[in-house]
């Protein structure tokens, strides 16, 4: 399977679990003491998504830790019941993964159709 169908597979599969972690944030609004978790998205595909510098002039960038995407904690301001999920905010999180995921499933898409496409003019 070439490379970038390895990482659209990474990525729709890290959207997926992000998704679940931002859906038990919105199920837990009205739970004393529960913290806001997300996925370290910056992490989650490692290299592959790494901007390569080919000129000395190009700034650098950090390389991320793992590839693994793991799950933690947000420390924000809590509310009176020890609570820190804010609805709008995890919605708003909810949006930008549903965007993302989509947009991996349309590269998804466009990526088999070009090896239909090459294996019926061979």
């Amino acid at each position: 399977m070439p490379d970038s169908m390895n990482v659209l597979e990474r990525l729709l599969h890290q959207t997926t679990v992000r998704h679940r972690v931002l859906t038990s944030n919105i199920a837990n609004v009205d739970t004393p003491n529960y913290r806001a978790k997300d996925v370290a998205f910056d992490q989650v595909l490692g290299n592959e998504m790494q901007m390569a510098t080919t000129d000395p002039k190009h700034l650098q960038t950090s390389s991320p830790a793992g590839g693994s995407g793991s799950v933690s904690s947000e420390e924000s301001q809590l509310w009176a019941d020890k609570n820190n999920v804010e609805m709008d905010q995890e919605v708003a999180k909810m949006t930008q993964n549903a965007m993302l995921f989509e947009a991996g499933i349309t590269l998804l898409r466009k990526r088999i159709q070009m090896f239909k496409t090459a294996l019926k003019t061979t």
